[in-house]
């Protein structure tokens, strides 16, 4: 995680401003899409709205399409989020794991890993504070998330939520990594290599852990595929960095949506994060760079 960043920036991906590059996308890719899906806009439409699945590869891994729209100008407000409600996933196999039959036996339970450095993410326990108001979790905090504790936690817990710092190596995809206590790493190679057959929600509150690599297109480039790869079903991701101060508020309007009722439901992951995302951008009015590295990867 990291301070929230200026609305002069660029999408880090990119030298080109945030909404000339996210235009781009609209008209290039996404809005011919939808046309040809006949897909329409919320506000002419009856019905919920409709979600569609990104699969994609080559130059286009890592741009961000769940946020393609016009921001500026006259048509400004036209976006991918009025009309669909986006998550990716890597290829039709994984997508096909995810949706593997579940267990009815299963049961609920939800692990957090919190600021396991115990230094420069604050936010991580307003964050985890935010958590505990809509579920009882077991808590890894500070010197208490190791590797081999934080591993077996996700053996015995069927969600797992990450609010630490996250790394990619484009050089080593492999050795992309979420960032524990005494700042050792959990691999997206140990990830990879992990079998969970009971495993429903991961959810990464770190910079960098949906961020594809161009060079690497397989399975595992980044660390929320690599959740899923593990056994994970619905995994919710960051592109780039994201903010300490507004991370909470994202996981606070996510977690009282998947678990509303007192009924935890990780199809709802997807259409919980296009909620809080866009109550984000509407309630706080915040920067590009803020709401966009958050997706959705699978079902």
């Amino acid at each position: 995680m990291v301070k929230p960043a200026g609305t002069s920036q660029p999408l880090p991906s990119c030298r080109v401003p945030a909404g000339m590059f996210l235009e781009a996308l609209w008209i290039g890719i996404v809005k011919p899409v939808l046309d040809g899906l006949g897909i329409q806009h919320a506000q002419t439409r009856k019905a919920d709205i409709p979600r569609i699945w990104w699969c994609p590869s080559g130059p286009l891994i890592g741009l961000p399409i769940h946020a393609a729209g016009i921001y500026t100008g006259d048509e400004q407000g036209v976006a991918i989020s009025d009309y669909v409600v986006s998550s990716y996933f890597p290829s039709a196999s994984a997508l096909a794991y995810a949706t593997r039959p579940e267990d009815p036996s299963q049961k609920f339970s939800l692990l957090t890993i919190a600021n396991p450095t115990g230094a420069g993410l604050p936010g991580t326990e307003w964050e985890l504070e935010k958590i505990r108001k809509h579920t009882p979790t077991q808590e890894l905090t500070r010197g208490e998330a190791t590797v081999e504790a934080v591993k077996k936690g996700m053996e015995n817990a069927s969600w797992a939520h990450f609010a630490c710092h996250g790394v990619t190596n484009p050089d080593k995809p492999m050795e992309s990594a979420l960032i524990l206590a005494n700042h050792t790493r959990l691999t997206l190679r140990e990830i990879s290599d992990m079998s969970l057959p009971h495993a429903e929600f991961a959810y990464l509150s770190a910079c960098q852990t949906a961020k594809g690599v161009a060079e690497a297109p397989d399975e595992s480039a980044h660390l929320s595929v690599g959740m899923m790869v593990c056994g994970y079903r619905s995994i919710i991701g960051t592109m780039w960095q994201i903010s300490d101060e507004y991370a909470p508020f994202v996981a606070d309007r996510v977690y009282a949506k998947m678990l509303e009722g007192g009924q935890p439901d990780y199809k709802r992951a997807a259409y919980a994060l296009h909620d809080a995302v866009q109550a984000l951008r509407k309630e706080h009015n915040v920067p590009f760079a803020t709401w966009l590295p958050f997706i959705h990867v699978g079902v």
